[in-house]
């Protein structure tokens, strides 16, 4: 059996590397191909943009003259010249360097430091203006956005900034270029090329990828970080690449060890009120600051699954991050202080972020973010919102999202997260009343927040097209979009993205949408349905494995977790149980109370049932369990079916590769299916409901399949957790 499962990724990867090496469309240009356009449109835009012309030079305003020509090249075949009046102009800059941008003052001024303007003037330019160099660049990758998705762009009028201050992307990589939680090979960053090959082309796509989609900052190593990141070699090494990050806006942040001091220097302590320790982490902070001028600052991971932090040292987090925060207040730096926490001792693992944070409330420098998962656990297919949403009134916050697919299936499988993320953003907190949403709590729109922020977990890697399955880059897209407009739908989204990374073919786009916005509810049918969670193999979170119970094992294991027996499933987390519930406020509190009144598709993350519990269909719940599965299988077919009708609008290597990953996950969805629905039901003692696919083994048979079928390829990293 391993040797079935590496053939089949040795032949998948084969096939790209022969295909790559002419690279026609291998998914490297993500969704900036600026292909030709309609020829009518085609024309419109050739006789609109005939020239540019920006107010003054910088290096951020000449990497959006570079953007605009390469753009209109490919869609118009024409590149723009350098001419003069106002025929066919196409204006960009600042009202500081421009007379005749000035005079829309009054409308940049809505739109703050970030935003940008794109507007027809009365003498038919076209002008993108902002206040800054690089909300020239964001609008500028808009104007082609509007233009690659077929859109007239003749009578234009929008002004768009962004709802989020800091829209951050995480990478997991370690400073041996393995990425944990990574399936797209080896770390972007070639450290042991760096300093002196910094122009390497990847970095600079990497950074224009992100100003894309107006991403402006960074977090190049683990949350599970290595001290050594601070010391002169690779701060040398990251200072390359903050470099050519700078003219994008991207502003570079670092994971740092809590216990740097005792690691790198000899320090005998890491408490955060020891005057050694401050005064180090003064040192330390300057001597970033020497070698990054606008360095962003850091992000930090404590007392979480082994990680050193205040606790060590009888802190709390408070203490600890503010210890940071002091140090590089001097220079403007931020600390993203992560919420993720968790113990063996705690008994309900969905309590222990809010209990221990929110006793903290208020006690948080201004410069420090706490950054909350979005959901309670750990980036499961579906999770009700954390509770510190909404609660923390006096604490900055950020949202972190997961690209990289931890739990959906790695690189293997489709799954479109857009649906996830506004799913986040749309919860309701009721922390003023109903309405108060989590988006609008970043967007600054409820709380005196000094800063907010979005991130996510996104793991690319150096394989050619960046994230190995290329619908992993719709992801990417839709956090960019999402942390620019928290009120976008993931449908809107999928439509933009499908439009520039594939085709406006309409006969394309309604199919594709369709699979998209069902992809990410197959995951969760086939994976985890009706809110049961953590069914994976321990480590490498791929195949399934819900059979662990709690003789000689460790609390977080399946068992813990859906607490199933021959009288029901469930965790009990009302005030019979662990009383989580109470962490909301009161009307969701009253609302998970009751099982008919708790959303069917996080019923069991509140309570236990039993097994003939009638759902909302007129089905047991074990029947509806059963239907859920058997419906996550059918979808992936479906997917299949639909991706194989649009065979004549793809290009023929990412056909292939996405038909080829399509079988890998209808594969896996039967075996997710068959050793859920085998162990559920040797456990609750109950027939299989009748019409429901029988599982194709015995148990055993799905148990040893998750020591032989599902072993990571050797790139893929198992240690630890995040």
């Amino acid at each position: 059996m391993i040797t079935r499962f590496f053939a089949l990724t040795l032949a998948l990867c084969t096939s790209l590397t022969i295909a790559g090496h002419t690279h026609a469309e291998d998914g490297y240009r993500m969704w900036l191909r600026y292909q030709a356009a309609e020829p009518t449109l085609a024309e419109q835009y050739r006789q609109q943009f005939k020239h540019i012309s920006a107010s003054h030079s910088s290096p951020t305003m000449d990497l959006a003259v570079q953007e605009l020509e390469r753009g209109l090249q490919g869609l118009t075949g024409k590149s723009p010249g350098n001419g003069s009046g106002d025929n066919g102009r196409l204006l960009i800059g600042t009202p500081e360097h421009s007379p005749e941008l000035k005079k829309l003052g009054q409308t940049l001024s809505g739109v703050g430091p970030e935003g940008f303007v794109i507007q027809t003037l009365d003498n038919g330019t076209t002008a993108i203006a902002a206040n800054s160099d690089v909300g020239v660049l964001y609008g500028s990758f808009h104007l082609l956005r509007l233009m690659q998705t077929g859109q007239s762009v003749t009578d234009i009028n929008i002004a768009s900034a962004p709802s989020v201050q800091h829209r951050v992307v995480n990478h997991w990589d370690n400073l041996n270029r393995v990425v944990e939680r990574g399936y797209a090979g080896l770390s972007l960053w070639d450290w042991g090329t760096l300093p002196a090959y910094k122009d390497n082309p990847r970095y600079h796509d990497y950074a224009r990828i992100n100003a894309s989609l107006g991403i402006n900052g960074t977090v190049i190593n683990n949350v599970n970080a290595d001290a050594r990141v601070l010391t002169d070699q690779f701060l040398e090494k990251t200072a390359a690449l903050a470099d050519v990050f700078r003219p994008y806006g991207i502003k570079l942040y670092l994971s740092v060890k809590f216990n740097s001091p005792m690691l790198l220097d000899g320090v005998e302590t890491a408490d955060p009120l020891d005057p050694k320790v401050q005064q180090w982490w003064k040192e330390r902070v300057k001597k970033v600051y020497e070698y990054i001028p606008d360095f962003g600052g850091f992000l930090v991971k404590a007392n979480s699954e082994g990680q050193p932090g205040p606790q060590d040292f009888g802190r709390n987090h408070a203490e600890g991050a503010n210890m940071m925060a002091e140090a590089l207040e001097p220079f403007g730096g931020l600390v993203f202080w992560r919420a993720f926490v968790y113990a063996p001792e705690q008994g309900d693992r969905f309590r222990e972020a809010y209990d221990e944070f929110m006793p903290l409330d208020g006690k948080f420098k201004d410069n420090v973010i706490v950054q909350i998962k979005n959901g309670p656990i750990d980036f499961q297919p579906r999770e009700p919102f954390s509770p510190l949403f909404g609660s923390l009134e006096k604490t900055n916050i950020a949202l972190e999202l997961q690209v990289t697919q931890e739990y959906f299936g790695f690189s293997y499988h489709l799954a479109y997260q857009g649906p996830l993320f506004t799913e986040a953003l749309n919860a309701d907190t009721y922390a003023q009343g109903e309405g108060t949403t989590i988006g609008k709590i970043l967007a600054g729109d409820v709380f005196d927040y000094k800063h907010t922020g979005m991130a996510a977990v996104i793991n690319p890697g150096n394989s050619r097209n960046w994230t190995s399955h290329p619908f992993v880059q719709s992801s990417w897209y839709a956090f960019g979009r999402l942390a620019w407009d928290v009120n976008l739908t993931s449908s809107a989204i999928s439509e933009e993205w499908l439009r520039q990374t594939f085709s406006n073919d309409s006969a394309f786009l309604q199919p594709m949408q369709e699979i998209m916005a069902i992809s990410r509810e197959a995951g969760v049918n086939y994976r985890m349905p009706l809110g049961l969670t953590h069914l994976y193999a321990q480590g490498h979170h791929y195949g399934p494995a819900p059979w662990h119970d709690k003789a000689g094992r460790p609390d977080w294991t399946a068992y813990y977790y859906h607490q199933a027996s021959e009288n029901g499933i469930g965790f009990d987390r009302t005030q019979s149980g662990s009383n989580a519930i109470e962490q909301y406020h009161e009307q969701l509190t009253e609302k998970f109370a009751n099982p008919a009144t708790t959303p069917e598709d996080i019923l069991l993350w509140f309570h236990h049932l039993s097994w003939d519990y009638k759902m909302d269909s007129g089905r047991t719940l074990w029947q509806e369990l059963v239907h859920k599965y058997d419906t996550g299988v059918a979808q992936v077919e479906q997917m299949q079916a639909t991706w194989e009708s649009v065979k004549d609008y793809v290009d023929a290597e990412r056909y292939q590769r996405v038909k080829a990953l399509l079988q890998v996950q209808l594969r896996d969805a039967k075996h997710w299916r068959d050793a859920c629905i085998s162990y559920f039901q040797s456990v609750s003692g109950l027939p299989l409901p009748e019409g429901s696919a029988k599982p194709a083994h015995d148990l055993e048979y799905y148990k040893r399949m998750e020591k032989e079928l599902y072993v990571p390829d050797p790139w893929y990293p198992t240690p630890g957790g995040h």
